[in-house]
């Protein structure tokens, strides 16, 4: 088997948290029939975490015979415009809902929910989302992600050891996960040497998250430890090259295409994988269960790899291609 394929065996373990997996033998049957339509509905497409989400997507549902319609919201600020956007899947006539909400707990969003799921079902994708009426969450535990994190410099640096000053950039407060992921570092560090000393959180756009970067380190020039959203690192390696002077250790909080070649070239020490691309084949899956009135997981979605520069799968981490166009509406 190649790298591509151990590493794929291990990431596409799918967890089913309560009720039945959500890979059915019906589905190509079930897309024979006539042609289903999943309307999706993200934060953004600029973080290239959700290209790899996008690619998954758009590779199932092609498999399965099924009519994708892809919208961005236009950032985890643009709330107003999500919750129109539930109201535009409707009008186009989508049979099931994918949704990678930009909050989890804003009573607008929660009511677009509730009033969408009268007509059809509604999937959160890869964000946590804290409505009722959800038929499936597809995604990992983000306070898990954050964890792995935590754990790998804490390994590094127990406790009675030098001090490490820790920098952490990441998305929103009310997101559906950086509020998680956040919650996880610090359990994770617990026991060790390692102490965040300050946090920079933005809208995750390389622009605003590169702005957030700059900040930190002009207010935290002794940093030991950079750690962040993968827009955060990208910008943050692309400044170390001009600055030319010595770089906190960087870490990324979850994958990118260009965190992978950080990897790669040892800029990166470490990420924890959790698959986008799976992420999206299984969002499809269960999309086109809920619609067939089948048993499905309230949760499910792959396993977490912490990926470090030495892990030897590294260059097979399996992420969207370059050439990847989606038809965004």
């Amino acid at each position: 088997m190649r790298r591509y394929g151990v590493l794929r065996a291990i990431a596409i373990t799918v967890l089913g948290l309560s009720g039945a997996s959500v890979a059915l033998p019906s589905m190509q049957a079930q897309a024979q029939e006539g042609a289903q339509t999943i309307c999706v509905v993200v934060p953004h497409f600029k973080d290239e975490y959700w290209l790899s989400v996008g690619y998954g997507l758009q590779e199932e549902a092609t498999e399965e015979g099924a009519t994708l319609l892809f919208y961005e919201s236009g950032g985890y600020h643009a709330l107003q415009r999500q919750v129109s956007l539930m109201q535009t899947c409707l009008a186009k006539g989508a049979d099931a809902i994918l949704l990678g909400a930009v909050s989890a707990d804003a009573p607008a969003l929660l009511g677009a929910v509730e009033e969408a799921s009268a007509e059809v079902p509604i999937l959160a994708l890869v964000n946590e989302l804290h409505a009722p009426q959800l038929v499936a969450s597809i995604g990992v535990d983000w306070r898990e992600m954050g964890q792995a994190v935590g754990r790998f410099v804490a390994e590094r640096h127990p406790e009675g050891t030098k001090t490490m000053r820790v920098g952490f950039v990441t998305g929103p407060e009310d997101s559906g996960w950086s509020p998680l992921l956040e919650g996880g570092l610090r359990v994770g560090l617990q026991g060790s040497s390692a102490k965040i000393v300050a946090v920079r959180r933005a809208d995750t756009g390389l622009r605003e998250q590169l702005r957030e970067v700059e900040d930190l380190l002009t207010t935290q020039p002794d940093l030991d430890y950079l750690i962040g959203s993968a827009p955060a690192i990208e910008g943050a390696m692309g400044l170390s090259e001009r600055l030319g002077r010595p770089f906190p250790k960087m870490i990324a909080t979850y994958i990118s295409h260009s965190v992978r070649r950080g990897l790669q070239s040892g800029k990166v020490m470490a990420v924890p994988f959790d698959d986008p691309v799976a992420q999206g084949r299984l969002g499809i899956r269960a999309a086109l269960a809920a619609m067939g009135s089948e048993s499905i997981a309230d949760m499910a979605g792959p396993s977490i790899v912490l990926m470090d520069t030495q892990h030897p799968d590294v260059a097979a981490i399996p992420l969207s291609p370059a050439s990847l166009v989606l038809a965004i509406e």
